[in-house]
């Protein structure tokens, strides 16, 4: 008889799960649907919050849409989802599908902790910084500005990590180091929070998860659910791009290179690699915990696909102030095929619009502009030249050689249906690109588990 391990991730726009059969490590049955789930920013705060409920009901209706006769031999369940952001419920009644006993998400994407607050704050002891959108630096802006939200709450975590307590129906938040250290205030070395250091700055510690290792078990499934019988064992939640990068990375010498919402570039570093004891703000490469005691070097840029996204938006806003209609999917086909002919371009656009972690208040730019390199063709194809070109000054191809790395494999949603970017990352990289081992962290998470039979 065939079983199956269920791989689940919660992204900041959609939502996917597959079915993964153990023996053949094969995906047998997968669905994606868009949650639909922002909230417009009506406080003037630069916030980036999403519907939870929302999210909880796609989740539902994806899982509903995988072959029933399949759902009931899942032996396993592996959950992940976008980092950073933060989630606060009410453990006290009881984690139930039906209640709205939890806040909004307040996502990765959140801009509300400007750089005077976070000066504010204190100096975490551990080796990544803290940045706006991360857990603990939301929880001390509410501590400032809405204290008496947080009386609400027992509990707080990643979206993940809540339905992971939901579907084994914990009393708490577990929460592995992927997510933990994505929250700011968490030491990758010891695996702890940096529990002094918040108590003395007021902090609620309850709110905190208990930490275990990635990898590990959560729990068992309290209920049956679309067929998953009770009593399956769920796994921790792990962070989206820690399962993306397993997904795909097969080689100590490749680099894989995602680009999606936003977009990221990393390797695996030497078993024995350490990080540094302290931040370093104004470095653009971070290491991010993996699994055991390993880590990535990685370049995680703020901008990637969201900025193509922010430029067809800008396009459609003003052929509609023109009287004219077109919609995203169709203005988005045409401006890549006029790129795809417009070879090259002397055009120079900086796309970094939504900052940096590492430098949050730079803007984009256009420059060189001539009367010769106005067209969509090169404004298109310049773009698309600016994405790759950013990420190569967050983490140069001599680092990359320096590190053994020898060709790139190339996945994410942007990438896939952008030819112009594939062509730019041959260019600004200089390397062997390979397609076809898509980074998926639904799969990675469902891999994870699958290897543990």
């Amino acid at each position: 008889m065939h079983t199956f391990v269920l791989g689940v991730d919660l992204g900041t726009t959609s939502i996917k799960a597959v079915l993964l059969e153990c023996q053949s490590r094969s995906i047998v049955a997968s669905q994606t649907l868009p949650t639909a789930s922002d909230i417009a920013d009506c406080n003037g705060i630069k916030a980036k919050e999403q519907d939870t409920g929302r999210i909880l009901d796609t989740l539902n209706r994806c899982i509903g849409l995988l072959p029933r006769d399949k759902l009931q031999h899942v032996c396993k369940i592996g959950v992940s989802g976008q980092m950073h952001g933060v989630l606060f419920w009410n453990s006290e009644s009881g984690c139930d599908w039906s209640r709205g006993n939890f806040s909004h998400l307040i996502t990765w994407q959140d801009g509300r902790c400007d750089e005077k607050f976070l000066s504010s704050l204190p100096k975490p002891d551990s080796h990544l910084s803290v940045a706006t959108g991360f857990g603990c630096a939301t929880v001390f802006w509410y501590m400032k500005h809405r204290p008496a939200f947080l009386k609400d709450f027992t509990v707080a975590g990643t979206i993940q990590d809540y339905v992971v307590s939901l579907l084994c129906g914990l009393d708490r938040c577990l929460m592995t180091p992927q997510n933990a250290a994505s929250w700011g205030f968490f030491n990758t070395c010891s695996n702890q929070w940096n529990a002094d250091i918040l108590n003395g700055a007021g902090f609620p510690l309850h709110l905190l998860p208990q930490c275990v290792p990635s990898g590990e078990l959560a729990g068992h499934t309290l209920t049956d659910w679309h067929g998953i019988p009770a009593g399956t064992p769920v796994g921790a939640a792990l962070g989206d791009f820690q399962c993306a990068v397993y997904s795909c990375l097969s080689a100590q010498a490749d680099a894989v290179l995602n680009i999606s919402t936003s977009a990221q570039l990393s390797f695996a570093m030497p078993a024995d690699f350490k990080p540094p004891d302290s931040p370093q703000p104004d470095s653009s490469v971070a290491f991010f915990p993996y699994f055991g005691h390993s880590y990535l070097a990685v370049a995680a840029s703020l901008n990637g696909g969201n900025v193509l996204a922010t430029f067809v938006e800008m396009l459609t806003g003003w052929m509609k102030e023109l009287g004219m209609d077109l919609s995203d999917q169709s203005l988005y086909e045409k401006m890549i095929s006029c790129a795809l002919n417009q070879e090259s371009s002397n055009l120079t656009v900086t796309p970094t619009i939504l900052g940096e972690r590492h430098e949050p208040f730079t803007l984009g730019q256009v420059t060189n502009i001539s009367t010769c390199n106005i067209s969509l063709g090169h404004v298109t194809r310049a773009l698309c030249r600016g994405i790759l070109e950013n990420l190569a000054s967050m983490m140069p191809p001599e680092r990359l050689q320096k590190a053994g790395v020898r060709r790139i494999v190339g996945s994410g949603s942007a990438l896939a249906r952008n030819e112009v970017l594939r062509q730019e990352v041959k260019r600004v990289f200089a390397l062997p690109v390979v397609y076809g081992q898509n980074a998926d962290s639904a799969v990675g998470v469902a891999l994870i588990l699958c290897d543990q039979i």
